[in-house]
């Protein structure tokens, strides 16, 4: 099968027919084999009535309904293990995806060499303060900490080789950081392409103020697991020593400073009046207990059941 077409939606029952009916006009113009994979995250209009239909008129078409809402990481996660086709695409369901750019991602798949090809919605009709501007900020930023060059991180529609979609997991809200997953998977010719944004038609967005506050913590926990997951020591051990080194440092010249002065006979003020004293008792303390937290980190990451799970690309 060439393509497998993973759609998570939420209560978008207006848009459905027209969006499978547009894909399947360009499937046909380009023959592809195709399947349309629609996740209903917990939709309560009649979302999944029409995917019923939809499935009853078209063979191609697959739906998955969630019990409730989970959000679109979890619906990706389903659809990327149900997916078959060699080039798997993600899209809205709110008509803001083009199908039509569908050909264009194909094309830099295969006959390019891209593992993951990531659409760029350089002209976007979203409200200026409330979506244009953060997504800028936070894109910028997400640029600067991955090293990925990347315009939109979070654009809905994006293109994987089958094995990348199969080698990452995705949980909470990691949607917007799978090219960095990819990335560390070892998959690192990641692409972009301008595509067109339209309009929504119907309905409503479906994303709140809570992403402003998911999306940069979500952000600091991917990186924190692929860089440290399998190495925690590296972090906590060498925060702890540098907080024990300054709470040490701090301890001795203050110890220092009340021997010369007994050394000299001069009057010396006890070595808990000074701020210093709890600064660096602090210090110490706090030190000692990250380093200890890197020792309990590494002892849990070598014992953990996949500690051999490996990502292998060939076997002959």
């Amino acid at each position: 099968m060439d393509l497998s077409i993973i759609i998570p939606l939420l209560n978008e029952e207006e848009s459905l027919p027209e969006l499978v009916s547009w894909i399947k006009k360009v499937m046909e113009e380009n023959a592809y084999s195709y399947e349309v994979i629609l996740i209903d995250d917990g939709s309560f209009d009649n979302s999944w009535e029409v995917i019923k239909k939809l499935k009853y008129e078209n063979e191609v078409v697959k739906g998955v309904k969630f019990r409730r809402n989970y959000g679109k990481s979890a619906a990706l996660h389903i659809g990327f293990g149900i997916a078959q086709g060699d080039i798997v695409m993600t899209m809205d369901a709110d008509l803001q995806d083009s199908p039509d750019e569908i050909p264009g991602f194909v094309k830099m798949i295969r006959e390019e060499g891209y593992d993951l090809v990531s659409g760029w919605k350089k002209k976007r009709f979203d409200p200026v303060f409330t979506k244009n501007l953060p997504s800028k900020f936070y894109n910028w930023s997400a640029r600067r900490i991955t090293g990925i060059k990347l315009h939109d991180f979070n654009c809905g529609i994006k293109a994987y080789r089958k094995k990348v979609i199969k080698s990452v997991e995705i949980y909470g809200e990691m949607h917007r950081y799978i090219p960095v997953l990819a990335k560390w998977a070892g998959f690192k010719k990641i692409g972009e392409k301008v595509v067109i944004h339209h309009e929504r038609k119907f309905g409503k967005t479906k994303f709140g103020m809570e992403r402003f506050v998911r999306g940069p913590l979500d952000l600091l926990s991917v990186m924190f697991i692929s860089k440290f997951s399998k190495r925690p020591m590296h972090l906590f051990g060498l925060l702890g020593s540098i907080m024990f080194l300054i709470g040490f440092v701090i301890a001795a010249y203050l110890g220092a400073s009340k021997m010369l002065a007994v050394y000299k006979h001069m009057a010396a003020p006890l070595i808990s009046s000074s701020p210093y004293f709890y600064i660096g008792l602090t210090s110490m303390i706090l030190g000692t207990q990250l380093f200890v937290a890197g020792f309990l980190g590494e002892l849990i990451s070598r014992s953990a059941s996949d500690r051999n799970k490996y990502l292998i690309d060939e076997e002959i």
